[in-house]
């Protein structure tokens, strides 16, 4: 898990603690939960990508799992969502509510 914020002060250990991952393992991606990530900022982005970078100098990649919608934001804007594998938003299951949706009746709706 990574947590945060990160700086680019912080990339050069989180490299390290990548490429020490990478080979221990021979997986082609590297899972980097993400989800503790607080108030992500171009500091963040630049962590992300250099840890990318050493992931690729290793034949590898990373997939970012779990990312807030403020630092998905950040990663589009920096053109990089694609680039650092974030995983793609859950899809609502057939007939299931998407989170965060509720629905309202009104008075004297009949029951369904």
């Amino acid at each position: 898990m990574i947590s945060g914020p990160l700086t680019p002060a912080d990339a050069a250990a989180l490299c390290e603690r990548a490429r020490a991952e990478l080979e221990r393992s021979d997986a082609e991606v590297l899972d980097c939960d993400v989800a503790a990530l607080t108030r992500p900022d171009a500091g963040t982005v630049e962590a992300l990508a250099r840890l990318q970078l050493t992931a690729r100098r290793h034949g590898r990649w990373i997939r970012l799992r779990d990312p807030s919608p403020e630092l998905r934001e950040l990663l589009d804007l920096f053109g990089l969502a694609e680039a650092l594998r974030v995983e793609p938003r859950r899809q609502p299951e057939e007939r299931e509510q998407p989170l965060g949706v509720e629905e309202r009746v009104q008075m004297g709706d009949p029951p369904v």
